[in-house]
């Protein structure tokens, strides 16, 4: 086994409590294009150009066309072996919680207890101008949606650039940040804030990051471990030597 791979299941088996922060990157194998990803109609345009509060101004049944589509392969999607990694992380106590930035739902979808979502949930709607929000199953029939109590227009309920992080998602992140004896990095670049710079507060703080990437990130320069590779092959090798370390450990 690699030896990376068995100096993270140290680390983490070592001490707690562990948090993770994940990113687009473990969600790849599970169908689920990263945001950039290029798509039919969706060459002609920047992901930017579209996730704004302006851009649904300007053009409500463009923006909707865009999260139809995604919505259709989220819906369609399931967790991958990375997500029910952090799971069982969870279920032998090293985890306390996962922080991601996608969209997705998958990591609830796993059955992992504890997730903020720092960026909303595509599997969510609410209303532009009520409180109406509501769970979604599956792509609106009829675009632009309407609120079902006051006519306006729905949205998802996801945070668009130039949009703030919803604020008690921020603190309880930040607070888990405070303290965590490690954060583990999963599929992210790192480069967008606020969530880029949580593995730098537990850092700055005296805990541990592990980092699992296809490639170096912003974080990498400060992972006391980089795991290169898939998380769905990487992620359950290292949970399932951190699961016989503590048997070991325990008998």
């Amino acid at each position: 086994m690699r030896e990376e791979i068995v100096e993270a299941a140290k680390l983490i088996a070592s001490t707690r409590p562990w948090i993770a922060l994940t990113g687009a990157g473990i969600s790849a194998d599970s169908g689920i294009p990263t945001f950039r990803g290029p798509n039919g109609l969706w060459r002609r345009y920047r992901p930017e150009d579209l996730a704004t509060p302006e851009a649904f101004q300007r053009d409500p049944h463009l923006v909707w066309e865009w999260y139809r589509w995604r919505m259709e392969i989220v819906f369609r999607a399931k967790p991958n072996p990375a997500h029910t990694a952090l799971k069982r992380l969870e279920d032998l106590g090293v985890l306390v919680c996962v922080i991601t930035q996608n969209v997705d739902g998958l990591h609830q979808l796993a059955g992992t207890r504890c997730v903020i979502e720092l960026h909303g949930s595509i599997r969510r709607v609410r209303c532009t101008s009520c409180s109406y929000r509501a769970e979604v199953s599956e792509p609106p029939t009829e675009i632009p949606p309407r609120c079902p109590e006051c006519g306006s227009l729905l949205r998802p309920d996801v945070v668009w650039f130039g949009e703030p992080i919803p604020s008690e998602a921020l603190s309880r992140a930040l607070e888990l940040c405070e303290r965590a004896a490690g954060i583990i990095v999963v599929g992210t670049s790192g480069v967008v804030m606020p969530a880029g710079m949580l593995p730098h507060i537990v850092k700055s703080r005296g805990g541990y990051v592990v980092e699992i990437n296809i490639e170096p990130s912003a974080i990498t320069s400060i992972a006391d471990v980089f795991v290169r590779g898939r998380a769905s092959e990487v992620l359950p090798q290292i949970v399932a030597l951190v699961e016989e370390m503590l048997r070991r450990a325990y008998s």
